[in-house]
């Protein structure tokens, strides 16, 4: 149903790149006139292919950051965190370029175009909201027929009523027999058998089929292709609305192969040019590490080894992308045999959930605790990160023994590679039952972004500053 943003979406690029330009072009004009060193007004900008470059970097970092996504579009509070966060990625690779190519660009001139443009682009985003919220009101979207008129059917006519009104005017529902008991969020406008008619009676644009059966594809008695049938001499569009919503899902994509339409029920959620940005930063953040962390790598081990006897460094078995186990490495931070005595530790919460991490482990030893409190048993994972069998962030590479006690819904957190940091850790760490764990995770796949990426680790050198919840 976003296709019918799309036009919104086309307009907001084309704003976004006309206006950025023109907001510099102007800024060019009037920068000998504002506070500042006197310039010349021909050395303010030494060469307009920096028009050029600025208006392509505003597209791709807007692009690339999900600045488009239609989801987005209808709501500006939704816009506005997302929108500040890639402009000022933008505003700063804007800089950075220019330092490396065109240093004599007034720098004030930088200044006051950022400002200025941001502020244009916000009140575009702000009037383009309100217009769609007003057409929300006047509900003069395309007329819609839901087909169902139990569960599924339902959730789909109440999201469109309260966040598509702008886009899609709900009409009423269908189905092979009216709902014996129960209220529906609008009219029951007949049977299927007379779709054709109610389609032609109330000028509908689009049919949505949303039947609750596990078998949606036959309706009985009237089977799919009869109602393709009813509605192929119309000029109506269909869409099929499974109902999929209690199955583990993060995402799913309707491909083309072949003469086949298939719909993906189970795929990565990270894919083409996000999984490219994400491995980039992964190798990025792994070359620094490795450059300047080597010799703590050394003290630590040199720490382990003195305090206790057996090895610095361990791998232990997790639970990776899609289930797959890896052997992930740590610093050892507790006894030789430890695992052999987690009986002994765990804990029943009042949820009724196992705890299985304590703060007073006895099992933890002396320079462990130490690790442990500043995350920095974590840090051979960096080799993991190489391997590509982990992220910097991501959700926590959980223990296999753990995974077997999962919800179905749990199991979307192995739809995206375990990070050394993630959500979790940001949001409570271990001061949070194992069941709030999953759900923080989830919450990560689910508003995957490189801006997220950037955000959790931003916010993970505070968190091992301040220590909470580390244990």
């Amino acid at each position: 149903m976003y296709e019918q943003y799309h036009r919104y979406k086309s307009v907001l690029m084309i704003l976004d790149v006309l206006i950025s330009v023109l907001v510099l072009a102007s800024m060019v004009e009037l920068r000998p006139l504002l506070p500042g060193e006197i310039m010349d007004p021909d050395s303010v900008m030494p060469n307009s292919v920096i028009y050029v470059m600025q208006a392509l970097l505003w597209h791709m970092v807007f692009a690339l950051t999900g600045v488009y996504s239609t989801d987005r579009i209808f709501s500006f509070p939704n816009q506005l965190g997302r929108f500040t966060s890639a402009y000022i990625l933008a505003v700063s690779v804007f800089a950075g370029l220019l330092f490396f190519s065109f240093r004599e660009t007034s720098r004030l001139l930088v200044v006051y175009f950022s400002v200025t443009n941001y502020a244009v682009l916000v009140t575009v985003r702000y009037v383009l909201s309100a217009y769609l919220k007003l057409k929300r009101k006047e509900g003069k979207g395309a007329p819609t027929v839901i087909i169902g008129s139990y569960t599924n059917a339902i959730r789909v006519a109440e999201r469109i009523l309260r966040d598509h009104s702008a886009v899609l005017q709900f009409v009423g529902f269908c189905d092979t027999a009216a709902p014996s008991q129960g209220d529906l969020p609008g009219p029951f406008l007949g049977s299927v058998k007379d779709l054709a008619g109610i389609v032609q009676k109330n000028k509908v644009e689009m049919v949505i089929i949303a039947r609750s059966d596990v078998h949606f594809l036959e309706l009985e008695p009237l089977p799919l292709q009869s109602i393709m049938f009813q509605l192929e001499k119309l000029a109506v569009k269909v869409y099929l609305a499974p109902d999929v919503f209690s199955l583990a899902l993060v995402e799913s994509d309707v491909q083309k192969f072949g003469d086949l339409v298939l719909i993906g029920l189970r795929e990565p959620v990270i894919r083409s040019h996000r999984r490219v940005l994400k491995r980039i930063l992964d190798l990025v953040l792994c070359t620094i590490v490795l450059l300047f962390a080597w010799p703590l790598f050394i003290i630590i081990w040199i720490l382990i080894k003195s305090d206790t006897s057996g090895p610095a460094v361990i791998s232990v078995r997790r639970v990776g992308q899609n289930g797959k186990i890896f052997k992930m490495y740590k610093f050892r931070s507790m006894i030789v045999g430890a695992e052999h005595l987690q009986d002994k530790v765990i804990m029943i919460d009042e949820f009724g959930e196992k705890i299985y991490k304590a703060k007073d482990d006895p099992r933890v030893t002396r320079v462990g605790r130490w690790l442990r409190r500043t995350s920095l048993d974590e840090l051979p994972q960096v080799f993991n990160v190489l391997k590509g069998e982990m992220s910097f962030v991501g959700p926590r590479p959980e223990q296999p023994f753990i995974t077997e006690f999962y919800e179905h819904w749990q199991w979307q957190r192995v739809s995206v590679p375990p990070g050394v940091t993630g959500w979790w850790q940001i949001s409570g760490r271990a001061d949070l039952p194992m069941h709030l764990n999953t759900e923080y995770d989830v919450y990560y796949v689910k508003n995957y972004s490189v801006l997220l990426d950037l955000k959790i680790l931003f916010k993970t050198v505070i968190a091992i500053i301040k220590t909470k919840g580390a244990y």
